[in-house]
């Protein structure tokens, strides 16, 4: 008797837009497919009595037809695929027979060995999709799809461009210093780079994992001579770029919140510069989460105002209404504050702001350094003193400070 060889299944990739998919049944199995064919462009058409409500809605707004109702023979007519997930095996091995008459590769969920085709574990990331199968163990293929797809995104596996790269400018928001709350498309952006240029503020530890080769400049030891220190940037972003360089711009926060962005932006605009911004986690929020403070809390503060504190609110050069900030009931977030914190505390407590408002001044947060030191607004100018705060800190102003227990 010849032996039994189990052969491996031949991977391929369908191209489904503007082809018939039938699937059968509109459960959790349909759920979780039904976005990726929708995705293909498939003319997907689902047959099932009732089906749960996501599924549901993509039938009402047009993504999908849905037939309700229970298989029928002759279903499967005209179909290019079809994805077998009803709850009545009788149904499932009909359809699935149904299949192999028509020659309609065919998914079966309850049973993948009666099946014509296999779903693989899948995952994208920018233009690559990677498809997984470890024949009958789903739970591995998921698990080395993910460390596929996550070592993709975040540079840690390399997969150079062989075909060439567009050059430009990405300007990064690099979130409030932990290296892990930089955005994943930030993180691959800064793998590919062939220059970067930091500022002191981002997250100082993703450097240290950059390539070799990738040339690195502190944004702050940029020799400016006759020039203003932001356009000495700007201007070493365009003549990199110029040069064919892939360059990322790594800033603190969020480009556009006290970042000077926009700056940035508009001079590379102006030399003809491709740009990219990732948004960044901006320390106005994450760093009083990180110290346990919510910025708004129902009952408590239903609002919150982020401002620069880095001009005294009696010099001329300020932009911000003190008086208004001071009439508001909720939180006030205060960035680059610390050297003014006395005479903003004093402004606030003369146009009616209570000098007993709990005050809570987070340095370095979100890093290994995080420290957290609480007051009021009467004696805020005091405790910094008195602790030694010192920049980078952000400081909370409001009631949410004592909501955490």
């Amino acid at each position: 008797m010849a032996e039994h060889v189990e052969h491996a299944a031949y991977p391929v990739g369908l191209r489904l837009s503007g082809r018939r998919v039938v699937v059968l049944g509109g459960g959790q199995v349909a759920q979780r497919r039904l976005p990726s064919l929708v995705a293909a462009g498939a003319d997907v058409l689902l047959i099932s009595p009732s089906a749960k409500p996501s599924v549901e809605a993509m039938a009402d707004t047009g993504e999908i037809r849905w037939e309700r109702r229970r298989y029928a023979p002759g279903d499967l007519a005209d179909a290019w695929y079809a994805l077998i997930s009803t709850d009545d095996p009788d149904a499932n091995a009909a359809a699935s027979q149904e299949a192999e008459d028509r020659r309609v590769w065919c998914v079966r969920s309850d049973d993948a060995e009666a099946a014509t085709a296999w779903t693989p574990a899948t995952g994208r990331s920018e233009g690559v999709t990677v498809a997984v199968l470890t024949g009958r163990d789903p739970r591995r293929s998921a698990a080395v799809r993910d460390a596929i797809v996550e070592g993709l995104r975040d540079g840690t596996l390399a997969a150079p461009h062989h075909r060439a790269r567009a050059t430009g400018v990405a300007l990064v928001g690099g979130g409030p210093g932990d290296p892990d709350l930089i955005t994943v498309r930030g993180r691959r952006l800064l793998a590919e780079a062939d220059v970067v240029i930091a500022d002191r503020l981002g997250p100082r530890d993703l450097l240290a994992e950059l390539p070799p080769h990738v040339e690195v400049i502190d944004a702050a030891k940029i020799p400016y001579g006759r020039f203003m220190a932001q356009e000495a940037i700007n201007n070493a972003l365009i003549e990199h770029a110029r040069a064919g360089k892939s360059v990322v711009r790594l800033k603190g926060g969020d480009p556009y919140v006290f970042g000077r962005g926009m700056e940035e932006l508009q001079a590379l605009a102006e030399a003809g510069i491709p740009c990219t911004v990732v948004p960044g986690i901006s320390s106005s929020i994450s760093v009083p989460s990180a110290a346990g403070i919510p910025v708004t809390h129902r009952g408590v503060a239903q609002e919150f105002t982020v401002v620069s504190g880095h001009v005294a609110p009696d010099d001329e050069r300020s932009t911000v209404d003190w008086s208004a900030l001071a009439r508001l009931r909720g939180t006030l977030v205060v960035l680059m504050g610390v050297e003014n914190s006395g005479a903003i505390a004093a402004t606030l407590i003369a146009h009616g702001r209570g000098a007993g408002t709990p005050v809570a001044v987070v340095q370095e947060g979100t890093t290994a350094a995080q420290r957290r030191v609480d007051a009021t607004l009467g004696t805020l100018a005091e405790t910094v003193r008195a602790e030694g705060i010192r920049p980078p800190a952000v400081i909370v102003i409001g009631d949410v400070v004592a909501v955490n227990p």
